[in-house]
Order: C-alpha cells, then structure tokens, then sequence
C-alpha cells in the first residue's frame, strides 16, 4: 500500500516537473535563475527515479540517471543563492561540480573505492544544505524583499527537512534501502518542494525572478509618496546627510531606533519607495559616495585605504574593496590612482 502511494507520488512529481521545466524556459525569468532552477527540475525528477524501489530505468542509462540526481543538493544550493541575490565566489560552482562528477565516477566505476565516492557526495551535499541555511537565514535582517524575507524562513525547512534529512539518514545508513515509509516522506517533501518552485514560476513574481539593475535602485519622483512616507523619508536623507551611515555594524534595526520609526515601515520605504533590495546596498550606496570623494581629494592623499573604510563604518578591508567594486566596478586603490592621472 505504502509503496504504490509512493510510487503514485513520485509519478506526479517527475510530471509535475517536467511541466514546470518547459513553463520555466518560455518564462520571462533572469537567466542565472533560469539556469540553476532547471537543472534543479531536472535532478529532482532524476532523484525520485533513481531512489524508488519500484520504477527501474534501463540499466545502461542508470549511472546518468544517478549523476543527475547526485546534484539535486548542489542545484538547491545554487537557485537559493541566486534567489537571494547572493552569487557564491567563482571558483565553487566548477570546483563542487569536479568534485560531485569524481565522487560520482568513483562510486560507479571504481567499485574498491564505492564507500568514498559515496560518502564523498553526501559529504560535499551537507556542506551546500548548511551554507544555504547560513545565507537563508543569516542575511535575512539585511534582505528588504518582504516576499523573499518570507522566503528565507520556510525555503529552510523545506530544505533540511527534505535535502539535509535524508543526506543525514542516508549518510548513517549507508547504502541500505530506505523503509518505505521514509520513501514516501521523502517524495511528499519533494513534490512540496515543487509546488512552491511552480507557484513561483507561475506568478513570475518581478520582485524574485526578473532583472534587477546592479544598483537595485530605482527611485519614484515625491509624488508617489504619501504624507508619512515623506515625513520619514526627510528624517532618512537627514541621518544621512548627517553621516549616520558611518556607524560601524549599522543594522536597519538600528536606523529604525535612531529614527523614532517602526522598522517594518522604514524596510517598506527603502525598497518600494527608494528602490534598494539590500539594506547594506543602501549603506553602501552612500558609504562609497563619501569614499570616492575623500579617495579624489589630493588633501587626502596619505590616507590608507584601510582608514578610510574603518571611518566609513567597515568592518574589514576586504569587505570595503568588495563594495566598492560592486559600485564602481575598480578597486579603490585604482579608483584613486584614475582620479589624480585624469586631474
């Protein structure tokens, strides 16, 4: 009985899926997304073949059929990440992918060595599921997206309930066949975790699959602004204006505080009114202004660059650079250099 619900279910999962992949590649989605929501489409409907006890596909195609399904974990990770805006370091994606590709081969076709190239994949696999949480849940206060501030707090328990559950029991199990039972948690948590990728798909919702400017700023002339969204946004150019924006670890809730205002209406003002989908993309929009002009200055010309991002309100150097670049796509120390040659 357990067996042909779960089968049933998974049926409708793989269709579910395949469906949603052909809405997904006529649909007006940026093409980052585009790219890791299909293959995590296809990895998913792969996964539900390969791990049930019923459907079998021919033997000659099963260790494609498993490759496919090994990077279910890695294609969560990669959509979460571009989801929330937040591209992990360039040399991840083809480093993780050699290392899920070797693993796989490995556990295939080296049969002496199978327990590492299965306990390999599981291991890499965790690694994505906890840095997916990290970025999910630790970056929400920073996030100014209501829906996707939504989005990062039951996106994870889908997540670790499904992915990171059954790469935990698998990994303590070993290669022993699942109860059945636990088969058909397994494809229900799948088949929900569908459902919410095709509701997104299906309203194509702007605010979490279209293009968005490098900036993400998009400012509305004051006519679009109601007489408290006014008021507010004259206190919020004041602190400004006022170099609040140097405070170090300053955090939306912070600025609320300073402010005297609800911090769910100063969120709604930055992103829907002044455009910003990152509190810290509105810090940095003014922290790097006031950079630019002290690094163009020739008063100023001996101050280190570290200073200048402690005054700021950075916390390191790195992060500073990385901001920097983000708004002017060169470092400051080139930045600097461009501006005293052309003057």
């Amino acid at each position: 009985m357990i067996e042909n619900l779960d089968t049933s279910v998974r049926l409708i999962a793989v269709g579910a899926s395949l469906l949603l992949l052909t809405l997904l590649l006529a649909g007006q989605v940026r093409r980052p997304i585009k790219i890791a929501l299909g293959g995590l489409l296809i990895s998913a409907a792969a996964y539900l073949i390969n791990s049930s006890t019923v459907i079998h596909p021919p033997r000659s195609i099963r260790p494609f059929v498993d490759l496919a399904s090994v990077f279910a974990p890695f294609w969560t990770w990669l959509f979460g990440r571009r989801l929330f805006e937040d591209e992990p370091p360039k040399w991840v994606i083809p480093v993780t992918t050699a290392v899920l590709v070797v693993s796989w081969f490995i556990a295939h076709f080296v049969p002496r060595f199978d327990p590492a190239g299965f306990y390999s994949i599981h291991f890499v696999s965790l690694v994505l599921v906890a840095d997916l949480l990290r970025v999910a849940l630790g970056q929400r206060a920073d996030d100014l997206v209501e829906k996707r501030r939504l989005i990062r707090l039951w996106l994870p328990v889908l997540v670790a309930a499904q992915t990171g559950g059954v790469l935990v029991f698998e990994t303590i199990a070993g290669q022993a066949p699942a109860h059945p039972a636990v088969q058909l948690l397994n494809a229900v948590l799948i088949f929900t975790l569908t459902l919410f990728v095709g509701l997104a798909l299906l309203r194509t919702d702007e605010e979490l699959l279209a293009e968005a400017s490098n900036l993400a700023v998009a400012k509305r002339p004051a006519v679009d602004l109601s007489a408290s969204e006014t008021v507010l946004k004259e206190k919020l150019e004041a602190a400004m204006a006022a170099g609040y924006y140097r405070t170090p670890g300053l955090a939306i809730t912070d600025l609320a505080d300073h402010l005297g205002v609800p911090e769910h209406r100063l969120r709604a003002l930055i992103n829907r009114r002044l455009g910003y989908r990152n509190f810290s993309a509105f810090l940095n929009h003014h922290r790097i202004a006031e950079a630019r002009t002290i690094l163009a200055d020739r008063d100023r010309v001996d101050v280190p660059v570290l200073t200048i991002a402690m005054d700021l309100g950075y916390n390191s150097l790195p992060t500073f650079n990385r901001a920097f670049r983000t708004e002017t796509a060169t470092t400051p120390t080139d930045y600097r250099r461009e501006m005293f040659i052309r003057n």
